[in-house]
């Protein structure tokens, strides 16, 4: 890890900038309350505030290695009790000397010198604290950022692995009522039998393409319901009556890919499926107020059995909508006394934000 005053510019000049006002205050205290030479004063002051300014700096790789052995607290404190003797004394030492060679003929600054050298040490450990306080609260931020990218990654995976879930749980369901109906038509009608497996092919042609992209444009999405569509009017023949009343404007708006399908799937499983009459199916899509909505009505015979709850198609869309967008209020299902009614209230999102 780098040394926090080196990852940015700007900290290295408040770094800089910070010593040299404290070499500067020093100084004057030395020049004006110790009567001390100002050309003394400013040697003083510069010898000893850079050496521990050098010393301050490389005490961060000294704490990246103590904390990355892990140690107990007893040693730690051990380990800074070390650090800091050996540091500040080297810091004394170091300026001592050459504070001693360069201002030998002065008498009365090498007396201040030796006397100077106990309060020294009080600040030379009270600039350790700081230093160690700041490393620390660094060391915490970036373990505090990893932490957080990390914790974003697997938000991310598992909310992948949840959409792929709920899609698996689409085409299986799909399969099994097409795969039965190619069955039947093998024996009853060949030619609508192949029709149906070229349409089937068409349809998971495009699923698999778009597993891997989380939306899709509505006129891409209609184009593949068109294919379903086609499918189960293989299957049901007239009974099955499709309207789409679609605005040009929501056509280019994206919307989570293959979230229609189970609509259309439940409005045929509950509607056409048990009826023996023409069951009409309409799609209405407009936008207004920054969200396209979709409204899928279809009839369904009051007589017959009512399926208990949401299917699983239904609850697929719910969870799916809650996922991607974070919202709960996205998707409502209302059931009359002849008409079912779906509707998606999808955010209008531009185009770089996709």
């Amino acid at each position: 890890m780098i040394n926090p005053f080196t990852k940015n510019r700007r900290y290295l000049f408040i770094y800089i900038a910070v010593w040299v006002l404290i070499m500067l205050i020093q100084a004057a205290v030395l020049n004006y309350y110790q009567d001390i030479d100002l050309l003394a004063s400013l040697s003083d002051s510069a010898v000893f505030n850079v050496i521990l300014a050098i010393i301050g700096f490389n005490m961060w790789y000294v704490l990246r290695f103590s904390v990355r052995e892990n140690l107990s607290t007893p040693d730690m404190i051990i380990n800074h009790l070390l650090t800091a003797a050996f540091m500040i004394g080297l810091w004394l030492a170091s300026g001592y000397f050459i504070m001693a060679a360069l201002e030998s003929h002065q008498d009365d600054y090498i007396a201040f010198l030796n006397s100077s050298l106990p309060w020294r040490a009080i600040i030379g450990v009270f600039f350790y604290l700081v230093f160690i306080l700041l490393y620390y609260i660094s060391l915490y931020y970036e373990d505090l950022q990893q932490k957080l990218k990390i914790e974003s990654k697997l938000n991310n995976l598992v909310k992948e692995a949840e959409l792929n879930a709920l899609k698996a749980q689409i085409n299986p369901h799909f399969l099994f009522n097409s795969l039965n109906s190619i069955s039947s038509l093998t024996m009853t009608d060949p030619e609508k039998a192949q029709e149906m497996v070229i349409k089937l092919s068409d349809f998971l042609r495009y699923s698999l393409s778009h597993n891997r992209n989380e939306t899709t444009t509505l006129r891409k999405e209609l184009e593949n319901t068109g294919r379903y569509l086609d499918i189960e009017k293989v299957r049901f023949g007239k009974r099955l009556k499709y309207v789409s009343r679609v605005d040009e404007s929501c056509l280019d708006c994206h919307i989570p890919n293959m979230i229609l399908q189970p609509l259309f799937e439940n409005a045929i499983k509950h509607g056409v499926y048990n009826s023996v009459e023409e069951v009409l199916v309409e799609l209405n899509c407009s936008a207004k107020d920054g969200f396209l909505f979709v409204r899928l009505t279809n009839d369904f015979d009051p007589d017959a059995a009512r399926p208990k709850g949401e299917g699983i198609g239904l609850q697929n869309i719910r969870s799916r909508l809650q996922l991607i967008y974070q919202r709960n209020d996205l998707f409502e299902a209302n059931m009359g006394k002849i008409e079912f009614e779906a509707i998606l209230k999808i955010p209008i999102q531009k185009s770089n934000e996709q």
